[in-house]
């Protein structure tokens, strides 16, 4: 009887072993959806892959990234949310305010994350910054604050500057505010001040041209992902015209463009998988506040500057974060 009874104790145990290992094998892989207007990844996709490789997940292993770009046409945001909450996803990462908007219309449970929103409780992306309410949180700032110093640094650098043109995407929730923020400040300064608008790269090239026309003295940029993923755009018709132009994000000094202060979006974008981490291990988006940035860097390339026939003043190149050469 106790021979019998090892040799089934041990039988029992060389068939379990093998449910076990493949217990282990179907370990549950998270998807996560990527909602963008771009079209095609970018090194702001690659930093949310980066933190969250930092953060121990892998993909292919623990988690599966599913893209849906939307390729410059924002209207086709609400679709591809539809679509991404069709194919279950756990968690949805959308990269505009525009997307996120796109992805609470198409749900009220799955969790929303944005990496970098500009006034997102005037967008109606949250209730509150300390309290967000429903499925969204993510990280933003208030562009609206930053327009008064960004018109200053503008001034500084091109003191002689009368009219300045304003670039704004008419369809992003917050480029009233900072326009008329615009406005409050020109008047101060005793600026002119012009605004033109683009939804598209096609609308973005007819309004560089109107602007070469008119000879703008300098332009200020309105926070939107259009201009950021046509930074070369802007750049190059920057130095052909010689227009002076206050960006409102590191990444546009990096590829040419003159100067800019803001914060750094592809850092924001590595930070935003922190979210994404303790959202899959169990937090629910409505009880994680909305991080606002508060670490705003100014960035000056003075091989633009001398491209545009204009000398930095030394005490604004002492106060600058970094300095392109």
């Amino acid at each position: 009887m106790e021979r019998r009874a090892f040799i089934a104790t041990l039988t029992g145990g060389l068939l379990a072993a093998p449910l076990a290992v493949g217990a282990q094998q179907a370990a549950r892989v998270y998807r996560i959806g990527y909602l963008s207007p771009d079209s095609g990844p970018s090194q702001y996709s690659e930093a949310f892959r980066q933190g969250l490789r930092d953060l121990g997940w892998l993909e292919g292993e623990d988690i599966a990234i599913e893209y849906r770009w939307a390729e410059q046409k924002r209207d086709r945001l609400p679709g591809l949310a539809r679509e991404l909450v069709r194919r279950r996803v756990d968690l949805i990462f959308a990269v505009s305010v525009q997307g996120a908007l796109a992805a609470k219309g198409a749900t009220k449970t799955i969790p929303i994350v944005i990496p970098v929103a500009t006034d997102p409780v005037g967008s109606g992306l949250v209730k509150s910054l300390a309290r967000p309410g429903e499925n969204l949180t993510g990280f933003a700032f208030l562009a609206e604050e930053l327009v008064a110093k960004r018109f200053e640094l503008l001034k500084e650098v091109a003191p002689e500057t009368t009219l300045v043109a304003v670039l704004l995407n008419p369809t992003h929730p917050a480029a009233k505010v900072e326009l008329r923020e615009g406005e409050r400040v020109a008047r101060l300064l005793r600026l002119q001040l012009q605004a033109f608008e683009a939804r598209d790269p096609i609308q973005l090239v007819s309004a560089l041209a109107e602007m070469a026309r008119l000879r703008a003295y300098a332009l200020l940029l309105v926070s939107d992902r259009l201009f950021v993923t046509e930074r070369t755009t802007i750049a190059e018709f920057a130095v052909r015209h010689r227009v002076p132009v206050m960006h409102f994000a590191t990444e546009f000094v990096d590829d040419g463009g003159l100067m800019a202060y803001g914060p750094n979006i592809t850092v924001l974008y590595r930070r935003a998988a922190t979210l994404v981490d303790r959202i899959l291990k169990g937090a629910k988006p409505a009880d994680l506040p909305v991080e606002q940035s508060s670490t705003f860097e100014l960035v000056i390339n003075l091989k633009t500057a001398k491209a545009l026939g204009l000398t930095i003043p030394p005490s604004l190149l002492q106060r600058a974060d970094q300095v392109i050469e």
